[in-house]
């Protein structure tokens, strides 16, 4: 059953959003709310044919799960937060402040379990999903799906390097120079006060705050005083984050803290659905392919949230 909503009513960015609720709820039932990947992203975060939070929000409320999901900021006021932010845009205007607001609009329906308000954050939601909670969001556990508790910039850097070992020859040697201009600039920021960092373009329309900011607030200070369930989920086939250097270091900072459980799906890729290329600079091509998410990854996270 989905029901209309509005994030941020009466805020400067209102939102659109869904309630996705179990048919015949008639008692305080648990909710998640779903926070999207880096970019503008619809409430479904469509990427090419594929829908991972409308596959998300049909499952979970098929399982007696309330289901937040919203358009992110960007999608909608892109061109005025450009133009009202210029070298002040931070992940806080841009997906925090909604989170948080989601979170306080699911508490207060009188349907949902205020005790039992979750948060699943994917990619980029998934890296700020501790901050969120830390912030304001104030959940009852946090769900990280393809998250990394690195930085923006070094994962951006890793993702370069990987499509450049498959190029062809003629083609690498450009690459190589257009790259290691962009680590310049990445490197640079490190030094840079707030002010030169706000004033600084590093990528596209990104400016060098954007990364210096959500840099300063690093996933391992807040994943090591958590004491609430964190469930870290990862396809081995992901292209955009690794096994080897983000999955590998979530695990490392939570060694020994039986709040945080892990899982690892063979076969799957960034969005938790069949990976069907090799190659690293296929995986957009990749998304084009209608799928569904994984109905392992599903029922592992509806279990999660009824069994916390």
């Amino acid at each position: 059953m989905n029901e209309q909503i509005c994030i941020g009513k009466g805020t400067n960015y209102p939102l659109n959003g869904i309630l996705s609720m179990p048919e015949h709820c008639t008692s305080h039932v648990p909710a998640v709310v779903l926070v999207h990947g880096s970019g503008p992203s619809d409430m479904n975060e469509s990427i090419g044919a594929n829908k991972p939070f409308s596959d998300i929000a049909e499952a979970l409320s098929a399982k007696g799960i309330a289901v937040i999901r919203y358009d992110k900021r960007s999608k909608i006021y892109g061109k005025q937060l450009v133009e009202e932010l210029k070298g002040n845009a931070s992940v806080e205007v841009e997906t925090i402040e909604d989170a948080i607001l989601a979170a306080q609009l699911a508490k207060s329906d009188a349907r949902i379990n205020p005790d039992k308000v979750f948060i699943l954050g994917h990619s980029l939601g998934g890296m700020l999903a501790p901050r969120i909670d830390a912030e304001g969001g104030n959940f009852s556990g946090i769900i990280i799906c393809a998250g990394s508790p690195r930085t923006l910039a070094d994962i951006i850097m890793s993702q370069n390097y990987a499509v450049l070992d498959q190029l062809p020859k003629f083609l690498r040697k450009i690459a190589t120079k257009q790259i290691a201009g962009l680590k310049s600039k990445f490197d640079a920021i490190a030094v840079m006060s707030e002010e030169e960092a706000k004033a600084t373009k590093i990528l596209g329309k990104s400016y060098a705050w954007y990364f210096k900011e959500m840099a300063s607030h690093p996933t391992a200070e807040y994943l090591s005083k958590i004491e609430k369930p964190v469930l870290i989920l990862q396809g081995d086939k992901d292209f955009q984050v690794s096994m080897e250097k983000d999955y590998a270091l979530y695990q490392q900072i939570c060694a020994g803290k039986p709040n945080v459980q892990f899982k690892i799906y063979p076969g799957l890729n960034h969005l938790f659905m069949k990976s069907v290329y090799a190659k690293v600079k296929d995986a957009k091509k990749e998304y084009k392919i209608p799928q569904t998410m994984s109905a392992e990854v599903l029922d592992d996270i509806a279990e999660w949230i009824l069994g916390n």
